[in-house]
Formats: C-alpha cells, structure tokens, sequence
C-alpha cells in the first residue's frame, strides 16, 4: 500500500458535527473556526427534547453516534490555554485518525515535534521521518541527532542530493520517488509499546510556493505499521 492510498483510506472516515438548537448565534461558527483545518463536516439541527447547546459528533458512513457535549459548558470559549482541558474533549478524543485538509509547514512543524517527544519519552523503537527536500534534513540535523543517542533506530528520506548531511547512528535514504518527494510523515513504532505508537503523514497538494498539506495524523498502531511496513518493503530498510 503506497502513502497515498493509505491517506485515501482515512479520509473516507470522516465525521459528522451536529450543533442542536446552538445556545448563542456565534457558537456555530466558532466550532468552524476551531476545527477549520480538519475534514469534520459541521450542520445545525433540531430536537423535540426542549434541551438547548449540544453538540453531536456521529460517522459519516453509518451515522453512530461517537460523543456528546453540552456547549453551555464551553462559556462562550471553545478555545483553551496550555495544560488546561477542553471541554470538547469527549469529541476531540474521537478524532484520532481524521484528516486535516490544509496544514502549512508551521503546523506540520508542531504536529512533527508532537511525535519526536512521544519516540523520545519511550526512548526506544523504530522512528521514521520522511523530509521531501535535503534542506529540510539539515535544518533537523541536530533533533534527530539527539533522538539516535536513544535506543531508537533512526531513518530519514529525501529525495536524492549532492549535498545530503551525515548524521551520526542516522540513516538518511535517498529515494528518487513521487512519494517522498510529496510527502512529509514521521512514524514511530511504539517501541513494543502499541499505547505509543504514532503516525503524521501529509501529502503536499497545491501550489509548490504555498506549501500547504493534506493528511492525517494517528495513534492507531495498526495504521503505523502499515505504513512502517511499507518503507521496509519499498525501500529495503533493514529490519
């Protein structure tokens, strides 16, 4: 299974938002604004219950029901700061696996640091991380570097260079493929841990001077080893 098919395959699990009888004119909008750049299709609807400001997360394919959260909780802010805990958490925690729709290199950045620390706390495993360009490899030289000092097996791929860095107890492949020059992904096995495994895998769409992003991100560890499996597979990474 290539990268592409395996983004093709999560986003066909979009999810549905239903807002019932929203508590205020600007609560729908800001559940907008809050999950813009992820593929969750929001609507408004109406019950017979008399009950006012909840919000519904069902599945596109077969409407279940997944969560439920009374915005009235929320207090006019759905957003939160650093360490505090969202009441939309019941929803978010059913995210997991759903695909973002334009990600710029700034969130793909903070996405990709999300699964480095994870791969750095367990401190062991199989970590994968694909750059596109050579450049991107030698602006992380020192990150990845860091990670090899842990009992974790390091591979980085680009596209090939002349000028590709050396990073020490790093393999770095060069892949003359449509695949790694389009895509940006960094996977991690769990360490024999399935709690950690983690993936982001992002396909660059659009205009090159944009660099904007279409993907997914998971914790699911059947996903990451498909796609861990693939990289063994394609491009004879040892085992």
């Amino acid at each position: 299974m290539s990268l592409r098919a395996v983004i093709d395959s999560v986003e066909g699990r979009e999810k549905r938002l239903t807002v019932f009888d929203p508590p205020n004119d600007d609560a729908v909008a800001e559940l907008r604004e809050y999950f813009d750049s992820q593929a969750v299709r929001i609507r408004e609807g109406t019950t017979d219950s008399g009950l006012s400001g909840y919000v519904v997360l069902s599945d596109e394919r077969d409407d279940e029901v997944l969560a439920a959260v009374d915005l009235r909780h929320l207090d006019g802010d759905i957003a939160v700061g650093p360490g505090e805990q969202s009441a939309l958490a019941p929803i978010l925690e059913h995210l997991d696996g759903t695909t973002f729709t334009s990600y710029d290199i700034s969130r793909m950045m903070a996405a990709t640091r999300e699964m480095e620390d994870r791969a750095w706390r367990a401190g062991t495993g199989e970590l994968h991380a694909g750059f596109q360009r050579v450049d991107a490899i030698r602006a992380q030289k020192g990150v990845y570097e860091d990670l090899a000092t842990k009992d974790i097996d390091v591979h980085t791929y680009c596209a090939p260079s002349d000028d590709v860095p050396a990073i020490e107890d790093v393999s770095v492949h060069q892949e003359d493929t449509a695949e790694i020059r389009r895509s940006w992904f960094v996977a991690f096995d769990g360490g024999g841990d399935p709690a950690d495994a983690c993936l982001l895998l992002a396909e660059e769409r659009g205009d090159p001077e944009d660099r904007r992003f279409y993907g997914f991100w998971t914790y699911d560890p059947d996903t990451v080893s498909t796609v861990v499996d693939h990289l063994h597979e394609t491009y004879a990474v040892p085992a």
